[in-house]
Parts: C-alpha cells; structure tokens; sequence
C-alpha cells in the first residue's frame, strides 16, 4: 500500500467517524514472519515448551514496535498484540506468525489489552497508561466507548493520578480497571461506563492495598463464583477479591514480579517482568523497581489450588514445609516478560517490555 493510499484510508475513516466522535484507526501492510526453531527445551513438569524466538518477527522498519505489552486471542483464533508504537498500535497474528492486519496511530501508553464476547461479537478493550483512558473498539480498531480521568465520574480528585495498565470484563459486561501505574484502586464501571465502586485502599501494605496494581482478571474456575485476581507486583503476590470488592486471599511468589494473571483451563499463567534474590521493601514501591536484576523475567504457571507447577526460563519451583521458595530466572531467554497469551493447543505468546524492541515469542508446548 502507497503512503498516498495510506493517508487518503486515514482521511476517509476519520471523517466518518467524527459524526460520532470516535475514531477508525488505520490499517496497514499485511506480511509474513519468518519463524525459525531456536532448539531450546524450558519449563518444568507437564508444562514444558519449545522456544521459537523468532516467530512474530516483522519488518521493524514497515511494523515497527517498540514495546509488545500484551495479547489476547479472539474467537477466531487470531492473536491480537497491543503495543505503544503509534505507527501500529495493535498486531493481528495468526499461529504461524503471519501478520494478518495491524492498526491504531494514537495509544501512546498503550498497555493493556482484553477481549469480550457479547455472545455475538468480540470487542478490545486497550488501556493507554498515557492517555489516562480506556477505549472499548472493534477488532479492526472502530472506538465505541472512552472511559477517561475517574474525576469525572466522581471517584477520584481531579490531581489524582490515573494511569491505567489493566481491564477486565465480568459475566454481566461490567468492566473492572487496574490503576496500576496511578492511584492503585480497581475501578468498577457498568457495560456502558457507569461508574459503581472503588475497589481496594491505594497503594501500601495492607490486605486491601496494592503495590502496582498491574494486571486483573475474572478466575471462573470455580463454577457459579467467579472472582478477581488482582496483581500487587512489587509485593510477588496476586489477591483475590470478590466481584464486589471483599478481600479473599493472598497467593505468594517470592522473587516473582508477576505482570496480570491469565486464565487458561484449570491453570493460571502470567509473565514475570523481574525477578529478585532479595526480599521486597518499602521503598520500592514505585513503578518500576529497583531492587530487582534488570532482563530477568520468565514465564510463571499456577495450577487450579494456587500452586506454582513450572516456570519456563525459570527456576524449578520447590516448595518446603508448604511454602514456596524464592523464584528467579535461570535460562536468559526472555528479558522482561509482559503477560503470556494462551492458544486451544496451550501453546504460550510471550510479550516482552523493554527487551530492544521484540516481537512475541511462541512457547510451542511438547
């Protein structure tokens, strides 16, 4: 596709959706990766997986990324990226590594990705931690909803930070956002962006608190219960709250700096961003930090009663006397993991943060 053709596409969807107010990003190049098998065995258990490190490769100079933050497969089995390159925000991937579409020109934070289905269709919901918004679209990228500052819905200060990283979709469309690079509360709003209720204290210590409230999600693996996982990164934990916002439990990852939770089946998945040989401290509740070993992450997977049974890239995970011990990374094969995506064949997409502008990696399980 020529510039000119590219320009007059952007012209066109703009000004069909300014009626509206929303905007139609563009659409790009489609073009093939060139997956190679990097011959490398990791993971623990029943859950090991070939490395092919370079499946999701594209032309940096025509797709460019800078940061592949997370990915989600929709209910035609395509794998969709969002990313923070405004050049082409969001990647549509099938399994092989083509790329099949790729759009969106503005989330300059863009971080968190989640799909619904409303029984007859699939919508994105992308967080842009920059933008301080979560936008619901199509999958060819049309917006449909903006959810902005929480000042104005009456929840926050119009001074508080908000930077969203995270969102997850309850059963009946309500729509739960981890403030994970801001104020550090769960905002629950209706389908259609009503604000209903603050979840948690902030940023602390405390069982109701979060230090980086970075990724949520809905765990219905418990029939007729379904629950939110809330990650609490620089503490190595995730909770477990109510759908309302009660306190349940706290699961421990020693050493991990886990990105959001990810069902899959009867097991939870989540990257690793850092991983740290010491204990965390107070003052290292900010973002991102410092007391961890820099391109030290891995691939973390829980079974369904909360324990760790493999960590690809990681350490074997060894509990003594029921507790977990320390978890770091032991084969340098990822640098920051982000989130993990899972395919019906349990195959792993791993998306990397800070790792020299890499593509997904493809975790092919044997």
């Amino acid at each position: 596709m020529s510039k000119i053709e590219i320009n007059r596409r952007y012209f066109l969807n703009r000004s069909a959706k300014a009626g509206l107010g929303l905007v139609c990003t563009p659409h790009f190049n489609i073009i093939k990766s060139k997956p190679k098998l990097y011959e490398t065995i990791i993971g623990h258990g029943d859950f090991k997986y070939r490395v092919h490190k370079d499946w999701g490769n594209l032309d940096k100079i025509r797709t460019p990324v800078k940061n592949c933050h997370e990915m989600v497969m929709d209910s035609q089995g395509r794998l969709i990226m969002v990313g923070d390159d405004t050049h082409n925000n969001v990647l549509i991937y099938d399994k092989s590594g083509k790329l099949l579409d790729a759009w969106g020109i503005r989330y300059n934070g863009g971080h968190g990705l989640s799909l619904w289905n409303d029984g007859s269709e699939d919508f994105l919901f992308i967080c842009d931690s920059k933008g301080e918004s979560l936008i619901k679209t199509t999958t060819d990228g049309r917006e449909l909803m903006i959810i902005g500052h929480p000042s104005k819905y009456g929840a926050y200060n119009v001074n508080d930070n908000f930077k969203p990283t995270e969102s997850a979709i309850a059963p009946n469309g309500d729509i739960y956002i981890a403030d994970g690079y801001g104020s550090n509360y769960i905002l629950q709003f209706t389908k259609d962006g009503e604000f209903i209720r603050k979840i948690g204290e902030g940023r602390g210590t405390g069982q109701n608190q979060f230090q980086t409230a970075h990724g949520v999600c809905i765990d219905y693996r418990e029939k007729g219960l379904p629950t939110l996982l809330i990650t609490s990164r620089a503490a190595n934990c995730f909770k477990r709250f109510t759908l309302d916002g009660i306190f349940i439990e706290q699961i421990d990852l020693p050493g991990a700096f886990v990105c959001r939770p990810v069902i899959h089946n009867r097991n939870l998945y989540a990257g690793v961003c850092w991983s740290s040989e010491t204990d965390f401290e107070e003052g290292d509740m900010n973002t991102h930090p410092t007391r961890t070993s820099p391109k030290s992450g891995f691939v973390t997977i829980l079974n369904k009663n909360g324990k760790v049974v493999s960590n690809p890239g990681g350490v074997k995970p060894q509990y003594k006397n029921g507790q977990l011990e320390r978890m770091v990374q032991k084969e340098q094969i990822f640098k920051h993991c982000h989130d993990v995506c899972v395919d019906n064949d349990e195959n792993l997409y791993v998306c990397q943060w800070n790792a020299n502008n890499s593509y997904p990696i493809k975790l092919e399980r044997v």
